[in-house]
């Protein structure tokens, strides 16, 4: 069976027993290999079918649920930290979870690897998603799974619904699911997806269709948060470029222009997968030298000369209403203000111009040495403003680089809003 306009109108969406019923017949044929009793009403839709011979060509179990290996909470709260789904998370609970949860349903959003990151909604429906181990840190893909929303949506990148029998494991044949893919706006690339699930009997034909809305939703939030950092990206790098001789560009970290000089601007430059600051051959320009700007680079396109590097940076933490990190480099100086959490970092950096170990930093910033994840995390966030400007093993300010610390007058001043044991031996002098 093809297909319909509209995919969450599972044949008869008024007799879910009789869909039910149906679905399993189609089920039991695929699995036996004959074709289903009364073509085409009992055949599996299109994208179930597919789903269905891939799974069967996997080796997945009908018939037992494979265990589940959940990620650790440590790669968990790692996997989310640098998930940039986190930034929309306030949009899909918005537009779904009050729905799931009058549906006795749950929300579930996973990464593009199909693990799930977050898990909200019906307590109930929740305990019955824990006997299936559909948790926090499962692995949701079909290779593992079988034939789900989440797993096939993720294969065919587009919205799916999966519902009753349409499951390849049985187990799963009371679950109705409809999950929608969600995409990265800069360059299409997948993110992960956003699925509410729940017990069959709790079908609406219009489950996917919200679904699949409120993903359009999210991606517009992740495009207009895009188009607010180009503009930020462009106020810093106006100046930079108004002092250059020659040409150059200013980019994101995704490599789309924000600002050029002596040159035609091209929407967007093709970067390394992790550019670092330096010499840099690019198809379009030759070799080129890459520098650091808050939030994005500045291309110099030529052969590089010998100072290409930052050369000085400042970090005030000065005032009690905010901190700043300034750089300066071969084409001038920017600043960039601080999170508190970054300049807590930069702050310890400072003081241990030596260096410090992931362990020894989450011992300054949480009094836990076990913290090393949130550590990194953090430090990855940092390195995209500051590249070139830190290094690494072990952590600290790169060589050759000269920082100046600015302190508050007194020292019981200094980042007042920080609970950091290091910044509070700090204030203790």
């Amino acid at each position: 069976m093809s297909d319909r306009p509209i995919d969450s109108a599972i044949w008869s969406a008024q007799d879910i027993r009789a869909t039910t019923r149906r679905l399993a017949t189609a089920h039991e044929a695929a699995l036996s290999g004959e074709a289903p009793p009364d073509p085409p009403l009992d055949a599996p839709r299109a994208v179930i079918g597919e789903s269905w011979r891939r799974v069967l060509i996997s080796g997945v179990d009908p018939d037992r649920d494979q265990p589940q290996h959940l990620l650790s909470v440590a790669e968990l709260e790692h996997r989310r930290q640098k998930s940039q789904l986190t930034a929309v998370l306030p949009v899909l609970n918005e537009g779904l979870l009050a729905a799931a949860d009058a549906a006795q349903q749950i929300m579930v959003v996973t990464d593009a690897e199909g693990r799930v990151l977050w898990r909200e909604g019906s307590a109930p429906v929740r305990r019955m998603a824990d006997r299936l181990g559909f948790d926090k840190g499962a692995d949701w893909t079909e290779e593992v799974v079988g034939t789900n929303a989440i797993g096939t949506a993720l294969v065919a990148r587009r919205p799916v619904l999966v519902h009753s029998a349409e499951h390849f494991v049985r187990s799963h044949h009371q679950w109705t699911c409809a999950a929608a893919p969600l995409h990265d706006p800069r360059d299409g690339r997948l993110l992960g997806t956003v699925d509410v699930s729940g017990p069959a009997h709790t079908f609406h034909p219009t489950t996917l269709s919200l679904v699949s809305a409120v993903a359009r939703l999210a991606e517009g939030e992740l495009r207009t948060r895009h188009h607010a950092s180009l503009e930020r990206l462009r106020s810093s790098a106006a100046p930079v470029l108004a002092r250059i001789g020659g040409r150059a560009l200013a980019v994101d970290p995704s490599g789309w222009t924000v600002g050029v000089t002596g040159m035609t601007p091209p929407d967007r430059v093709a970067l390394p997968k992790a550019p670092a600051a330096g010499p840099l051959w690019l198809p379009r320009y030759g070799m080129c030298t890459l520098e650091p700007l808050p939030g994005g680079w500045l291309i110099r396109v030529g052969r590089p000369g010998r100072d290409v590097g930052p050369g000085r940076v400042v970090l005030d933490v000065s005032g009690r209403d905010g901190s700043t990190v300034t750089v300066s480099g071969p084409a001038g100086s920017w600043s960039h203000e601080l999170t508190p959490r970054h300049a807590e970092l930069l702050f310890v950096l400072a003081a241990h111009p030596q260096g410090r170990t992931a362990t020894e930093l989450a011992q300054d910033l949480f009094g836990d040495g076990s913290r090393t994840v949130t550590v990194r995390a953090e430090l990855s966030r940092l390195r995209r403003h500051l590249a070139g400007v830190l290094a690494h093993r072990p952590y600290r300010f790169a060589d050759g680089v000269e920082v100046e610390l600015r302190l508050p007058s007194r020292p019981a001043l200094l980042l007042p809003q920080s609970s950091a044991p290091a910044v509070a031996a700090a204030r203790r002098g």
